[in-house]
This record gives structure tokens, sequence and C-alpha cells, in this order.
């Protein structure tokens, strides 16, 4: 006769940290908006400097261009410039080759406000309008398995304002954030999809005027956050049934607002939720070329 055997009781303890597999409700990070005034300028900047490629099917025409980081974009329709108030932190696996791209697109925009400085396992990039771009090796402590991608979005906030910033994530968003200090002082950590998150950055210095730039992003409890958005009055955008806007972010016990960026907020639901996107090895050109090698690989692979 077969018998049932007592289910075997789980340790007290575990060796491992599940906590670190919790992904919160925004689930995807999905791109930095800035306006330019020069679609040449930023192709040159973007494409040709930074190496990184242009989406083939969608904005493929001179008012916009959507440009692929891994899983993440740029986009960048033309108009008056925008710079966000902070830096675009990106990672890229061959920093020599960005520099020489760099070095070999001086020329052509000569006048702008572009430059480089490479430090290290970094390159930090001036873009033609201001835009600060902090470029990493790839490095499984701090980025993970990412090799190309956009690992985060730091915006700079006024003293005093990260904690307030924190809660309001952790609550409005329903995202566990975190407040934290290194040796560039205090900072709030908002941890996005599955190796992105946005950084606010406490300064002492004073903040230029908020200039309409904006950041996407996916949530899960689509429509919890939007009734906590629109409980305090900040929803600015009803977009079309699977994406709204909001941009003021607020201290839940007094409404101040401790700093302002634009969400384009979707749900899993979006048509465009987790799009796959091409993104090509910049190393690989028609002068040095390899049958099958014109795909950039973005994560490490399996081992």
């Amino acid at each position: 006769m077969n018998t049932v055997q007592p289910a075997t009781k789980a340790p007290a303890t575990s060796a491992f940290d599940r906590r670190t597999e919790d992904v919160g409700n925004m689930v995807e990070f999905g791109h930095v908006n800035i306006r330019v005034p020069d679609q040449l300028q930023a192709i040159v900047f973007y494409v040709m400097g930074l190496g990184l490629t242009r989406d083939p099917y969608l904005m493929t025409g001179v008012d916009n261009a959507w440009i692929n980081v891994g899983t993440c974009q740029f986009h960048l329709p033309v108009g008056p410039a925008q710079v966000l108030r902070g830096t675009v932190g990106l990672v890229m696996p061959d920093l020599d080759g960005l520099v020489k791209r760099l070095h070999a697109i001086a020329p052509r925009l000569k006048g702008t406000r572009f430059a480089y400085e490479r430090a290290a396992a970094q390159v930090d990039v001036t873009c033609p309008w201001g835009n600060r771009i902090r470029i990493h090796a790839p490095d499984a402590m701090r980025f993970c398995s990412m090799l190309l991608g956009m690992p985060y979005v730091e915006i700079d906030v006024a003293s005093g304002s990260a904690a307030g910033i924190a809660r309001f994530y952790t609550e409005v968003l329903a995202t566990p954030s975190v407040v934290g200090k290194d040796m560039n002082g205090t900072f709030a950590r908002v941890p996005i999809g599955l190796g992105e998150s946005l950084v606010f950055r406490e300064t002492e210095r004073a903040l230029a005027a908020y200039d309409g730039h904006h950041v996407q992003v996916a949530v899960a409890d689509f429509s919890g956050v939007h009734r906590r958005l629109l409980e305090r009055g900040l929803v600015t955008e009803e977009s079309n049934q699977s994406q709204y806007r909001f941009q003021d972010i607020v201290d839940l016990g007094t409404d101040e607002v401790l700093a302002t960026l634009e969400h384009e907020v979707r749900s899993m639901r979006h048509p465009m939720y987790a799009r796959r996107f091409v993104n090509r090895d910049a190393a690989v050109t028609n002068t040095v070329y390899a049958t099958g090698y014109e795909a950039a690989m973005w994560r490490t692979p399996p081992g």
C-alpha cells in the first residue's frame, strides 16, 4: 500500500535574501524625452558619437527620433532645447571605442556645448545642448548583468527633500523606495523594473526652471496609482485608456511640491509595453564587419 510522505518542513533560516528578487509596482522604465532644436546634430551625437541605435520602425521622420539603449530609449522631438535637471546614466561595453567615436564627432559639434571626459571606468559626456550623460563600463556589482542600457536617471532636487520624495513613491506609486547617503550627499532611490531606477539627488545649487522634459514608466497597479494621484489633484493629462501623466512630486503631509518631473505612466496593457528594441554593435562597421555580429548584447550570457 502506498503511503503519503509527510511534507518536509522548510528551515527557519535561508541562505537566500528573497527580497532581492522583488519587483515593485513600477515594472518598466521606458524612455527619457528631451526636445532638441536640430535633429541632424542629435543624430551625430546619439548615433555617431554614443554609438546608439535609431529605432528603425517608429518615429523615422525629421521631426522626432527614438534612440534605443538596451531596453530603454531617448525620445528626441524637434523643438526648443530641453535640459534634464540631472544626469542620465548609461552602461556601454566598450569605453575605449566610445571615446574614439566622441573624438571623431567633435569637429561636427564645434560651437555647441558638447564635451566629454574619461575617468577610469566611466565617461562623462555633455550633449550639444547641455544634457549630462554618464557612461559606465559594465559592473556586475552595480549594474548586475547589464551590458548596454540606462540603469538610472538622476534628478537634482532641493536639500531636505529626499525623504519626502521616497515616501511619495512608496505610498502613491506603491514602489518601495529608500533614502541613502554617499560621498555626493543624500539621495532617494526609486527602483523600476529589473535593473533601472530614478535617483533624486539633493543639492545646494539653485535649480533651473523646469522646462517640460519627461520620463515614461509602466506600472502594474495602473488604476490604483491613478486613483491616488487623482485624490490629490495631481493628474495632468488623461492621455488614453492605457496612459496618463503627472508631474508634481509632493510632500504627503503638507502637499508642498518637492520636485517636478513629468511622468508618462502606462499600463502593462499598453501596446508598447515590453516592446523589443533593435540594438546594433557600434564596433561593427562596413570596414570591420563580421556576418551575424551586427546586434549588440544588452545582457551578459548565462554562466
